[in-house]
């Protein structure tokens, strides 16, 4: 039967993908082998549909696959969404429904998601970098969930061996917290995803409920509790079909999932207690023999959607697949409701209503605490500022006051307890902040205004002044200015004078004035300690959550600036300079047509290498193709690349400065042979450099390259 689903589903992305997919790259293979790629990349686009439902030509452009894919075939980003979420798939085909999955895939798939962690985007290839701007922005919105999916046509599970890798490899990612997680979608998913809705409301089963009650008037519902087991069951052999109603499907890396799961593995006894219950809509409900209310019912269930609580049955299923010793003592409510007798759209308006109520955040109790209304006073008699203590309330503009969320911010950061900078960066609520005990110590029993005011003060003036430097810095300096904002406002706190702050008569605006310098020095500092103590292959994610790395990182550094040394400078690989010149940098044209490195007529691809040349050009370059592109010549001296875009010959600078200069209007000096790739080789300079010590030469003191 695979063979026959095998069939359905190469069907399917033929239908849907001919003529969409990019396949320039295979040009040249034999047809059995674009064939393979073509249906693998498919899947990769099927995939990415079935994760992010969308256009087949929008499923289609997520396909990166290729040289320089770093493990990583497909990705859909959603940044509109409260907690932004990426997507990476890796497809694997297979004629046979026998798709494999080996070690060699689990860590090239890993390894790219490193490199994109950490910001090295040049490193992938040119179809990946139109996703750049979409990533960053899922960075800047808070910590993204990240799922890596395998694509897989097959029926067999992953061996044991590589899921223990997996999970392996998935753990040193969430040191901090659920970060990153990972799916297998098989035969049996893509199956059920070409059928479309179609095969959705089609699933018919059997449950048993104990101490159900019915209710009948004005339509037929039950309700009672399953256990952990039989809905873990479920879920095993219906998978995602059973969400086919759900305007969410199953968040698998949300924070609320996580936490369902932990509740049933350490407290499997008060589940019933702390679930908010699941609600299934089924087109009939008959019951299997004798059922009496308040009894055990077993009832058969047809076309049956859990509408609400898909998260809960997800969760079960991963706690009991995880420890079904602990989670098969937990139990939870359901409603079951029969479609048969209610009026037109009623399901959809079950649906709606039963997933839109706001949750009620531990934050909220805080808001009427009243330490918090006498901050709010105290804002206004004293600072005449406004200070925001309910969540939906407007926020008053920058100068004009704060809100109680970016005080318990700025209060964390600029704590002498440097592990209340690393939990307020843990969640982007803050969740970790509203602790009783943490919040206590962050507020006290009675905040000084002054202090919780100028506290905000720094944490803004640290932002901006972080924020004007990323534009001048490259891949780990990039994520640690970014995501090390409140490391650096605790380092720079410390080493201001900050005596006097809850003084009403002390003059604040001194103290900021050496902030930006600070900054830069606490930055350097902080980043060097981070790859001293860790590491450059670390996560500087893991550095400025993990309580004990960022205490370390902190000693580290304020060593570091109490020594009166100059901070430590930036690599080259860590910053942008005017001209980007270096060192050992070698004349990287001249050194590549003598060796014939690059082959006549090869194509090149443009990446842009900072985050100005990405926010600049990233819509110019996606609008035309052929600006990405050039080819190379050995026989035009320094003048190899002729720029697809207007057939003209350049040198790798005098092109990207000519690309900058139509994309945004920007002339500046750079250094092209860092900006254009071989494919699957490396960059100009890298190939350049490589080429060199291949034939012995030195490296050392060359003149600049172009």
């Amino acid at each position: 039967m695979s063979r026959l689903h095998v069939g359905y589903v190469r069907k399917a992305i033929e239908d849907r993908f001919t003529g969409l997919i990019d396949m320039t790259d295979k040009a040249r293979a034999q047809e059995s082998k674009q064939q393979e790629a073509f249906l693998s990349r498919g899947l990769a686009a099927l995939a990415v549909q079935i994760e992010h439902p969308c256009a087949d030509r929008v499923a289609a452009l997520s396909v990166f696959d290729g040289e320089d894919d770093r493990g990583l075939d497909s990705i859909a980003v959603e940044v509109r969404s409260p907690q932004p979420r990426i997507c990476l798939v890796q497809a694997k085909w297979s004629e046979q429904g026998k798709g494999g999955f080996g070690e060699s895939e689990v860590d090239r798939m890993f390894r790219g998601l490193s490199m994109m962690l950490d910001r090295q985007y040049s490193k992938f290839n040119s179809r990946f970098q139109s996703f750049v701007p979409d990533i960053e922005r899922a960075y800047e919105s808070g910590t993204p969930k990240i799922t890596l999916v395998l694509a897989l046509l097959r029926t067999a599970p992953l061996v044991p061996g590589i899921r223990d890798l997996i999970e392996e490899k998935r753990a040193e990612f969430n040191q901090v917290e659920e970060m990153v997680d990972y799916k297998v979608l098989d035969l049996r998913d893509f199956h059920r995803a070409i059928l479309g809705d179609a095969a959705a409301p089609k699933i018919d089963t059997k449950v048993r409920l104990d101490g159900f009650i019915q209710e009948s008037t004005p339509y037929k519902a039950l309700y009672g509790t399953m256990t952990a087991p039989d809905l873990a069951d479920l879920y095993g052999e219906h998978r995602r079909g059973l969400f086919a109603r759900n305007i969410r499907d199953n968040l698998d890396l949300t924070d609320v999932n996580i936490k369902i799961r932990n509740t049933l593995l350490e407290q499997p006894e008060h589940f019933w207690y702390f679930s908010n219950g699941i609600t299934m809509l089924c087109e009939t409900i008959r019951p299997i023999g004798k059922s009496v209310p308040g009894k055990v019912g077993d009832f058969q269930l047809t076309g049956v959607s859990v509408v609400n609580g898909a998260q809960t049955v997800s969760a079960i299923h991963r706690a009991y697949t995880a420890n079904p010793d602990s989670a098969q003592f937990g139990r939870v409510m359901v409603r079951l409701i029969s479609l048969e007798d209610c009026p037109p759209g009623f399901g959809d308006q079950v649906t709606t209503t039963t997933n839109t109520q706001n949750p009620i955040e531990e934050r909220d109790f805080k808001s009427l605490d009243q330490v918090q209304v006498q901050l709010r006073d105290d804002f206004a008699l004293m600072l005449h500022l406004s200070y925001v203590i309910k969540r939906g309330e407007a926020l008053p503009e920058q100068d004009h006051g704060c809100s109680m969320m970016e005080a318990a911010e700025a209060l964390a950061a600029t704590s002498p307890n440097a592990e209340l900078a690393a939990a307020a960066k843990r969640d982007q609520n803050l969740a970790g902040l509203w602790e009783d005990d943490t919040y206590q110590e962050i507020f006290g029993s009675s905040p000084n205004a002054y202090r919780v005011w100028r506290s905000v003060q720094l944490l803004r003036a640290v932002r901006a002044r972080l924020k004007e430097l990323r534009d001048g810095l490259l891949w780990r300096a990039d994520a640690a200015a970014f995501h090390g904002d409140l490391l650096v406002t605790h380092i720079v706190y410390r080493s201001l004078n900050t005596r006097s702050i809850e003084d009403p008569d002390f003059y604040w605006p001194n103290e900021l004035k050496k902030v930006p310098e600070l900054v830069r020095d606490a930055l350097a500092w902080s980043l060097s300690a981070i790859d001293q103590e860790y590491g450059k292959s670390s996560h500087i994610i893991a550095a400025v959550r993990n309580t004990e790395r960022i205490e370390r990182v902190v000693r580290a550094a304020l060593r570091g600036l109490d020594s009166g040394n100059d901070a430590p400078p930036l690599g080259d690989d860590y910053q942008v300079t005017e001209v980007e010149t270096r060192g050992r940098q070698v004349n990287a044209v001249t050194t590549l047509i003598a060796t014939g490195r690059i082959a006549n007529g090869a194509v090149l691809e443009y990446r842009p290498y900072s985050k100005p040349e990405r926010r600049d050009m990233a819509e110019w370059l996606a609008a035309d193709a052929t600006r990405s592109l050039a080819s190379w010549s050995n026989d035009n001296g320094r003048y190899p690349l002729q720029w697809h875009a207007d057939g003209e010959w350049y040198s790798p600078s005098g092109l990207a400065k000519e690309m900058r200069k139509q994309a945004s209007g920007v002339t500046s000096s750079v250094q092209g042979t860092l900006r254009w790739f071989v494919p699957g080789e490396g960059s100009l300079d890298d190939l350049a450099l490589a080429a060199r010590l291949d034939q012995g030469l030195n490296v050392e003191d060359e003149p600049a390259a172009d």
